[in-house]
């Protein structure tokens, strides 16, 4: 097993992070105060290939693997969570889904112009009354003709105020459970279909979260991701890549708080000497890097077991379900180490410790992740 990464995985990591330095590091504290979607960031982004980095090049995207993708989405979330979870869900939950069960007329004309960061992609799978048992939506879609009318509200929506389209899961047989289950691409101006209230959140505040609402809204069949039924198997199989990406910005929001503690620990002084020479401090900053490694190796292992055309649920979730973890334990620590001044909005770790608190809870919380890890190793 090769640990190495490929030059053109290290140069993709180079490159992302001098992004992510110059063009987000800046205004990240900003978005955070402010809400504002980073609709400017993302077209620069695209220009790097961060809005279709695993969607071949036939399509508008980069043509990279999994691998790639976790690297790009850690260095963003090194500088700011709420932009690399835009990137997350657009890359590997829209574009995702639509790559791989799309048909070709679909890929042309919902995927490449996404791809190439043109329009952004949402998911919308949550609702008001189903989050963790999915199967339970209550959104219904009824065929007439040539189109669907949707009736229904979605919730938790990672770029519902902001996105062109959203992949959305409905029920157009209810009385078959998650076999009735049907995903459909939803573009905005669609008549019937109307943004709600934004959520206001705790952390990862630049996000555009919001209710997509849809009243008697109108879809044409074409609009369809496979066949009637298969929604519930894509949206599983699709939150594989997307927890993956989860992973990886859990690292990513750790290994920023790291990097921070690792400059105070260096620059505060105690008792007459850095407090980096204090054992105690050593001894939280020694977790925490050998944690984020950890989770690094999941997630990249996660990744790899993907590109092989494998599937890697129980990989995915492990990765998800360690780094979402060691986030918060990493973000806890960096604030110990910051002392007052840790608490402070004037640091950027306060911040990392409010970002990090969700990535428990989005694309599956911890609970639903020790169930998928679980029912893989039943399997023997």
């Amino acid at each position: 097993m090769d640990f190495e990464l490929s030059e053109e995985q290290k140069l993709l990591r180079r490159n992302v992070r001098e992004f992510a330095e110059a063009e987000i590091k800046p205004v990240a504290r900003e978005l955070d105060e402010t809400g504002r979607y980073p609709r400017d960031i993302l077209k620069k982004g695209a220009a790097l290939g961060l809005t279709g980095i695993t969607v071949p090049d036939r399509y508008g995207g980069a043509g990279m693997d999994h691998i790639s993708y976790a690297i790009a989405i850690e260095e963003i979330a090194r500088a700011c969570a709420s932009t690399a979870v835009i990137l997350s869900v657009h890359n590997s939950l829209y574009c995702g889904a639509i790559e791989h069960f799309g048909t070709e007329e679909q890929k042309q004309r919902l995927l490449t112009p996404f791809a190439r960061g043109e329009k952004i992609g949402a998911y919308a799978l949550t609702e008001p009354q189903a989050g963790s048992n999915a199967a339970a939506l209550t959104t219904r879609a009824a065929r007439r003709d040539d189109r669907y009318v949707v009736n229904g509200t979605k919730s938790w929506v990672t770029s519902g105020g902001a996105a062109e389209a959203a992949v959305v899961f409905v029920s157009t047989q209810p009385e078959k459970g998650q076999k009735g289950i049907t995903a459909l691409v939803i573009e905005k101006g669609a008549p019937g279909f109307s943004v709600g209230r934004e959520e206001k959140k705790l952390g990862v505040q630049a996000t555009a979260c919001c209710e997509l609402v849809f009243t008697d809204c109108e879809v044409p069949v074409a609009n369809r991701l496979g066949e009637e039924g298969q929604g519930y198997k894509i949206a599983l199989e699709t939150l594989d890549g997307g927890r993956i990406g989860i992973a990886a910005q859990a690292v990513g929001i750790a290994q920023g708080a790291l990097d921070a503690a690792l400059v105070y620990a260096r620059e505060r002084r105690a008792f007459g000497r850095p407090i980096a020479e204090l054992q105690a401090i050593q001894f939280m900053l020694a977790d925490m890097a050998t944690e984020i490694e950890a989770a690094r190796l999941l997630a990249w292992r996660a990744a790899w077991k993907h590109d092989s055309g494998a599937r890697a649920s129980m990989e995915a979730a492990m990765a998800k379900l360690f780094a979402s973890e060691m986030a918060t334990r990493v973000a806890h620590h960096a604030i110990q180490i910051h002392g007052a001044n840790g608490y402070s909005r004037e640091y950027p770790v306060e911040r990392a410790y409010r970002d990090a608190r969700v990535t428990e809870i989005y694309e599956g919380t911890s609970e639903i992740q020790r169930l998928v890890i679980a029912s893989w190793a039943l399997k023997g």
